[in-house]
Order: structure tokens, then sequence, then C-alpha cells
């Protein structure tokens, strides 16, 4: 993923009020690091994660905060 499309991205999540886990599964995912401990892992941050690697820029819209 290009930088200025990865940070964009991150930008919209921000802006939008988009859940913590899952922008950093999202930007983990993206970046290809390895998966949180199993303990630490929450159904947003796996979402993020897969979105991330899977090159999703718009499965955030599910995980915006009230």
């Amino acid at each position: 993923m290009e930088k200025p499309d990865y940070h964009a991205t991150l930008k919209k999540m921000q802006d939008a009020g988009v859940k913590a886990e899952y922008a950093h599964g999202w930007a983990s995912g993206a970046l290809g690091n390895t998966l949180l401990e199993e303990q630490r892992v929450t159904d947003a941050y796996t979402a993020g994660y897969e979105d991330g690697e899977n090159g999703v820029h718009d499965g955030y819209t599910q995980w915006i905060s009230n």
C-alpha cells in the first residue's frame, strides 16, 4: 500500500470517529504486522486487521463509535 493512501485512510477513520481497536487492527494488517496476542484481540481489531490486510479502505464505516 502506498504511504499517502495509508495515511489518508487513517485520517478518514479518525475524522469519522472510528473505534481505536479497528484503526489499530487496520494499520497492523496494512503494514503486515503480526496479530496481537489472543487475549488482546477484539472483534473490531480482527475486522480492521482483515480489512487492512486485504486493502479495504471503507470497511471502517461499520465501526464508527456513537
